[in-house]
């Protein structure tokens, strides 16, 4: 199993259980949230070094 397909399972997962516990919106808002914030807690050159990797991913 790749680490990308790791991630992705681990999510899933984590989807399940959040909105076993606490409900679908409220699950919904912490798996959208949690990633958005970190994100957005980064500085702009980290920023720039995270889109250059997704694009490499991507090809272009």
């Amino acid at each position: 199993m790749s680490k990308r397909a790791g991630v992705a399972a681990a999510g899933v997962l984590a989807a399940i259980v959040l909105f076993g516990l606490v409900g679908f919106w409220a699950g919904l808002l912490v798996l959208i949230g949690v990633p958005a914030a970190a994100y957005l807690l980064l500085d702009p050159s980290q920023r720039r070094r995270v889109r250059d990797v997704s694009r490499r991913e991507l090809g272009r």
